[in-house]
């Protein structure tokens, strides 16, 4: 209840008469949405049918730090993509109170805890994207399509690439997890966070596999040498 009532009390009505916003049902909605979408791509452009002037309300949010926005980088290209973005929670804990602690989905909890450590370490998190050619196995043609890398983290010259996967339990989930990283021929440090293993192991690749609490109690933990 304290958490519900300080963001109607402070973040909503702060974010309302700070930007002159007119329409509290709008600004509603579009954190109900956010709330519900944690780390799903959103194009304010497309949802601007549905939410009348919805950039605007986004950006107003943005700017008072209850949500924060990611945006893509293709890893190839070297270079930003526009919508759609990522959005995550400043804090989880008011997240879940806006949809009233019913969506507990595990996953998205992680992904966005991972990202706000990443924040706090004082990295640049983009989304990464890496686009790829691929044969169709019927008609025999090459198609184009994007592959997702959770987090491209970027501190100074140091980077890293990071999926958050609640688990790799068997081989077609860890062989997803890790199909992104293979198409990126960089040197830089490919990382697989889960909620759970025993201890920071490689894949045969040299990909770090590690827990969410080895993630979060060590603060070089992005920097651990070969096991």
């Amino acid at each position: 209840m304290l958490l519900k009532r300080l963001f109607e009390e402070t973040y909503s009505k702060d974010v309302m008469n700070r930007n002159s916003l007119e329409d509290p049902d709008t600004l509603d909605d579009i954190l109900n949405f956010l709330s519900s979408s944690i780390g799903s791509l959103t194009n304010p452009t497309k949802l601007s049918n549905t939410f009348k002037s919805i950039s605007k309300y986004i950006d107003c949010l943005s700017d008072a730090f209850p949500i924060s926005r990611a945006v893509r980088y293709n890893v190839k290209g070297r270079g930003y993509i526009g919508s759609p973005c990522k959005y995550y929670f400043s804090d989880i804990g008011l997240r879940n109170a806006r949809i009233n602690f019913r969506q507990l989905e595990e996953t998205q909890a992680m992904e966005n805890i991972v990202y706000n450590e990443l924040i706090r370490r004082l990295y640049n998190v983009d989304v990464g994207v890496v686009p790829i050619g691929e044969r169709d196995a019927v008609s025999g043609s090459s198609k184009r399509k994007q592959l997702e890398i959770d987090f491209v983290c970027n501190k100074g010259s140091a980077r890293s690439y990071i999926q958050s996967a609640l688990t790799v339990e068997g081989a077609e989930k860890l062989a997803q997890e890790k199909r992104p990283f293979s198409h990126v021929d960089d040197s830089f440090r490919k990382i697989i966070i889960v909620k759970d293993t025993p201890a920071p192991r490689y894949a045969d690749e040299g990909i770090l596999i590690m827990s969410v609490y080895d993630f979060l109690l060590n603060t070089d933990s992005l920097d651990l040498k070969a096991i």
